[in-house]
């Protein structure tokens, strides 16, 4: 960022010296301007011409063609002719070459201050910062997805009006597992950047699967307001979806769907959908318009899980805590592929993950080979690990290679 000043400081001194430049010539345009206006002073033809005519006068009185009369009268008149030519050729004095330096100055500091302001208001100094600390990240040693928001929130504590890194800490709390605060920051940018229908989706969908993909009245209301501005936002149309889907209204489902679909410029989410629409099909006895997607939808790969909690364990929890089971991809770089919730009253417990618990159509337990399993307890029923909450792993687990489920035991807690 001192770089950047640097050259902006570069970039001002040659304008500054353009403006400057009158000041390094006054002297000698006030010079040159003095001596044009002596040179080309009139005064002198102008008495010259008074006196041919005041000797005409004089000799009209000599050889009595006027009398005294008509020659004072006249030779007044040559009087009052002469001091009014004389006045119009008369000029006010020069100033000094210094006068008016004052200004020059304040034109100078107008001209700094103003491409200053100009740039804090229209400049992409808030790409500037972003870029600067993905890229120290980046190229850190050990650099991760958690420095990278450790950094992005030092900055956003020095800057909470920056849209830009709200916009960028998003998709990290995200995929992170961290709903409360990826809704946090999309609030935020809703009040930088207005109740745009695309963060609007975003929130709803967020607060859609926050809720346990239950169409709260909250989120109601968002997806009312989106679709109001934007009657074919796919966003919205996905989770009204899955919402009626998993409802057992496959009709309302289907067209929710179709919809969205016409909305999507992601391909790869659209044919998710598909895939959705044609299930939905077959469940009401329709031929589906994509049996071969049907069939390898069907068969596709799903996960058996059985949880359980250590005894030594039990007195740490309450029935109502929440219990997260969650599948990512090996390499941490999606968002959670397979999330399913329960209670601690429901333990020992055994679930199915498969694609109908993705997240996000581009996250999908049928875009990977193996994933990385982990069971939480959490109180507080966030999905982001905190400090006291209870946890178990397993993993990799290589996808379509067991025949039974994979066994997790809930045995440490979260420092």
């Amino acid at each position: 960022m001192n770089l950047l000043w640097i050259a902006f400081a570069l970039l001002l001194l040659p304008a500054l010296w353009i403006v400057a430049w009158p000041l390094r010539r006054a002297q000698a345009v006030r010079d040159a301007q003095h001596a044009y206006e002596v040179e080309e002073s009139n005064d002198a033809q102008n008495v010259a011409i008074y006196r041919r005519r005041l000797a005409s006068l004089e000799q009209a009185l000599a050889q009595g063609e006027i009398d005294a009369k008509r020659f004072e009268e006249s030779r007044l008149e040559l009087d009052r002719s002469l001091l009014e030519d004389t006045e119009a050729q008369r000029r006010s004095p020069l100033k000094a070459a210094k006068a008016g330096r004052w200004a020059v100055l304040v034109t100078m500091i107008a001209l700094v201050a103003g491409s200053v302001l100009w740039y804090q208001q229209e400049g992409a100094e808030d790409d500037l910062v972003l870029y600067a600390i993905q890229h120290e990240v980046m190229n850190a040693p050990d650099g991760s997805r958690a420095m990278l928001v450790e950094r992005l929130e030092g900055q956003i504590a020095q800057q909470p009006d920056n849209p830009k890194l709200w916009m960028a800490l998003f998709p990290l709390y995200r995929d992170s597992g961290r709903f409360d605060a990826a809704i946090d920051a999309l609030q935020r940018l809703i009040t930088l950047e207005g109740r745009q229908t695309e963060l609007l989706a975003q929130l709803a969908q967020m607060k859609f699967f926050a809720a346990d993909r239950k169409l709260t009245g909250e989120v109601k209301e968002l997806a009312d307001e989106v679709l109001a501005k934007a009657p074919r936002q796919p966003t919205v149309l996905g989770l009204l979806g899955i919402e009626a889907f998993e409802g057992g209204r496959y009709e309302q489902a289907i067209a929710h769907w179709r919809e969205a679909i016409a909305g999507f410029n992601d391909e790869a989410a659209a044919e998710v959908l598909r895939n959705g629409i044609a299930i939905a099909q077959q469940r009401l006895g329709i031929t589906p318009e994509r049996a071969s997607v049907v069939s390898s939808t069907e068969n596709g790969p799903s996960l058996a899980v059985k949880v359980s909690l250590e005894k030594g364990l039990k007195e740490r929890v309450a029935p109502e805590d929440t219990v997260f089971v969650v599948a990512r991809d090996t390499a941490g770089e999606l968002p959670p592929l397979a999330l399913e919730r329960a209670t601690v009253a429901d333990l020992p417990l055994e679930v199915t993950l498969d694609d109908s618990d993705a997240m996000a159509p581009s996250a999908r337990l049928s875009l990977v080979d193996e994933v990385q399993l982990t069971v939480r307890v959490s109180s507080s029923g966030q999905a982001m690990a905190q400090p006291g909450d209870l946890t178990g792993q397993a993993g990799p687990i290589k996808l379509g290679d067991r025949n039974g489920p994979v066994e997790i035991t809930i045995d440490r807690v979260v420092d």
